[in-house]
């Protein structure tokens, strides 16, 4: 399926397709092996900056490219095609981590985060699910106090993306006990120098396996004052909040991406595969359901545009990004259930693509908020 979106211009097309050749020949090549070892080689981030597209919508003051949302978004969906194995945790480091410091740090931050979040120096994560609690953010109990020039930190993380990597978790914390969501705010832990932080295990998941998820102790962990996101106590929570909606986003572009990817996979699998002396493809069961997939992918691609062309003009919504991530997502995976049953045996395979998008699409209903949440959101504007 190639549909053209109305923002897509000549200029967007030649970079998609110089980055297209880059996944292709230096990351896509130790897919297989960054899925075995369960983490995406160190290497990788240093080469996707090379390219200009880590953190690319950060300027070039502080290190990065300084693209629009449309290139950004770009790089994303392509990325999903591609490599899906560097997927998510390229999001959240070029688009949470990057974008809450370029959004929220002070000009201190910046200019000590921002060069080597782009560089692929550091890697980045953001900690907010604890083991008792995820989409209720209010409720998190790590707490930190204030010791001198240092915050102190003790707590527990889980299910962390870059967990095992990061070099730069921005940690939501519960400020000297203060209730509710004015309590709450980030601070940035850099892993390398907090005495009191450590990493516990890599957690096993049953898909994405080339993206390392963690659990994080901060057992009296420093940070100094100076890493408070934004300088200013409390204003995490509505840091998060205000972040959602292009968070929700980025889930929907993944999830859009990985239904028409598996629909073009699938159309040339059945095309080419015979049984009873003719192509899957012209069994009209096969045929026709490919093209109510194929529809259902067109809706899912014109409905993520209007939203990418809002958030474009700081126009997208809670409510129209929650939409968003629970239509696309509840239709991957449906796309790509539908996708492996005309696969037959191969497709229960580990060593089939459309195996792995089938155990890696499940987790997009769960992350970025729980689709659940999504409809109670929605729910309350009507």
């Amino acid at each position: 399926m190639n549909t053209q979106s109305p923002w897509m211009t000549a200029e967007y097309e030649g970079l998609r397709d110089q980055f297209r050749r880059f996944l292709d020949s230096e990351l896509k090549p130790h897919a297989a092996r960054w899925r075995d070892q369960r983490m995406v080689d160190r290497s990788a981030w240093a080469a996707i900056a090379g390219m200009g597209a880590l953190c690319p919508a950060v300027p070039e003051e502080f290190g990065g490219s300084g693209a629009d949302i449309y290139q950004e978004i770009l790089l994303l969906d392509e990325m999903c095609r591609r490599v899906p194995e560097v997927a998510s945790g390229y999001s959240v480091h070029s688009g949470i981590v990057g974008h809450y410091v370029l959004n929220y740090g002070t000009e201190d931050q910046k200019r000590r985060w921002l060069p080597k979040l782009c560089s692929g120096e550091w890697v980045g994560a953001i900690a907010m699910t604890e083991p008792g609690g995820g989409s209720d953010l209010q409720a998190l109990i790590t707490r930190g106090r204030r010791d001198g020039d240092d915050y102190v930190i003790d707590g527990q993380k889980t299910y962390i993306t870059n967990g095992i990597a990061a070099d730069l978790v921005l940690t939501a914390v519960r400020v000297d006990g203060t209730p509710g969501a004015k309590g709450i705010s980030l601070i940035g832990v850099e892993t390398g120098a907090s005495e009191g932080f450590r990493r516990g295990r890599s957690l096993e998941k049953i898909g994405l396996h080339a993206s390392d998820t963690a659990e994080l102790f901060y057992d009296g962990a420093r940070a100094p004052v100076a890493n408070l996101l934004g300088g200013v106590e409390g204003q995490g929570f509505y840091q998060m909040m205000e972040q959602l909606p292009r968070e929700r986003l980025l889930l929907a572009v993944s999830a859009v991406a990985a239904m028409e990817h598996a629909i073009d996979i699938t159309t040339a699998w059945v095309r080419d595969r015979r049984a009873f002396g003719k192509t899957l493809f012209d069994f009209q069961t096969i045929s026709f359901r490919l093209a109510e997939l194929a529809t259902e992918a067109r809706i899912g691609r014109v409905f993520l545009d209007d939203c990418i062309v809002k958030l474009a003009e700081s126009r997208l919504d809670t409510v129209t990004a929650s939409m968003a991530k629970w239509w696309c997502s509840e239709h991957q995976v449906q796309t790509i259930d539908a996708c492996l049953q005309m696969w037959g045996g191969l497709g229960y395979m580990a060593e089939s693509e459309i195996g792995r998008m089938y155990m890696d699409a499940r987790i997009q209903k769960i992350y970025g908020g729980p689709n659940e949440i999504m409809k109670l959101l929605i729910t309350r504007a009507l």
